[in-house]
């Protein structure tokens, strides 16, 4: 008889507190070049929102579990495997339909590396894609510059905490953009030289006022529609606009003309390509995220802590923008 493990099981597409079923499945075999790896922690995701919507660029077949993104434990690994050993800590992110809301999870080994030893399980789980899709933007995107500004659009979630960091650290004047004086209050604790509250200003005449009427050299959007209108308004000479998501729904569709005749770029980043395409890319940026969390520049805003049983309701929480930083579930 095949052993078991208690995992979420998205059965249809829907909201993830619609969709998900918490069940007894068995646990999954690695296959060649394969680790299995027992969870300590998943970090929520929007992506795992957008896969129980059905609205992500991969769709597993149902059903399916989802999470991302982990931090485990090596328990055993399939043909071809180098570099790692049962009991090694890891992070990275899971072979879905084997995800990481469960107990046991199955990652590719080229997606797998050495978690940081400066971070517990909770903060470990939640520094892989956040900080890596921050570093490649800032860094490998924009090429941000000691001095330059850097505006970051949804400052108090995931991946915008992340940049603030990233941003300060690469000695960037950081304006952060918010929802709400909870979150403003978080993104002034995180290091944002500015932060404007979109609720009560006007994001554009804050940054046009803060810059001198210049503008931001770099503008970091994981959000679109608004956020995205109103960064081309405030964008300065020879700016850059990246266009890391759409949390808020909408895919702005921008007028090249506007970009032309205020001299701008517009800079998709899209992380998961690096993993693909130049592996030894994401290395070498683990490698220096790894230093960077050893000297404490660098560490994760953790929103919540939750039981197994709490994903699906964590999920759709952060599906409605209701979170701050990172939701982690422990097994």
């Amino acid at each position: 008889m095949a052993a078991t493990m208690r995992a979420w099981q998205a059965t249809a597409h829907g909201e993830p507190r619609d969709v998900m079923r918490l069940a007894d499945v068995e646990i999954p075999e690695p296959g060649p070049n394969q680790l299995l790896v027992r969870v300590r922690a998943t970090a929520l995701n929007f992506p795992d929102v957008l896969l129980c919507r059905g609205q992500y660029q991969a769709r597993p077949p149902l059903p399916f579990t989802p999470g991302v993104e982990l931090c485990g434990d090596v328990v055993s690994f399939g043909d071809g495997v180098q570099g790692f050993g049962e009991g090694d800590r890891i992070i990275g992110t899971t072979s879905l339909p084997h995800g990481g809301l469960a107990e046991y999870a199955l990652v590719d080994a080229p997606d797998a590396f050495l978690a940081p030893t400066a971070l517990d399980d909770v903060h470990a789980a939640a520094m892989h894609i956040a900080y890596q899709t921050g570093w490649f933007s800032l860094h490998r995107r924009a090429n941000l510059q000691p001095g330059e500004t850097l505006l970051v659009h949804a400052a108090a979630g995931g991946v915008g905490s992340a940049a603030i960091q990233l941003g300060k650290a690469a000695g960037a004047h950081v304006i952060a953009v918010t929802g709400g004086a909870a979150k403003a209050e978080v993104a002034a604790k995180l290091g944002a030289d500015l932060v404007i509250d979109r609720r009560e200003q006007d994001f554009v005449a804050a940054v046009k006022a803060a810059t001198g009427g210049r503008g931001a050299d770099v503008i970091f959007d994981p959000v679109g529609g608004d956020a995205y209108a109103g960064s081309a308004k405030c964008v300065a000479f020879e700016g850059r606009i990246l266009v890391v998501g759409f949390a808020g729904g909408t895919v702005p569709t921008p007028g090249l003309n506007h970009a032309l005749v205020k001299n701008y770029s517009i800079v998709g980043v899209h992380w998961g390509l690096y993993r693909q395409l130049d592996p030894a890319l994401v290395t070498e940026a683990h490698g220096r995220l790894c230093e960077l969390a050893a000297e404490r520049v660098v560490q994760p805003l953790i929103g919540g802590v939750l039981d197994l049983g709490d994903a699906a309701d964590g999920l759709t929480r952060l599906g409605a923008g209701e979170t701050v930083g990172r939701l982690v579930v422990r097994p």
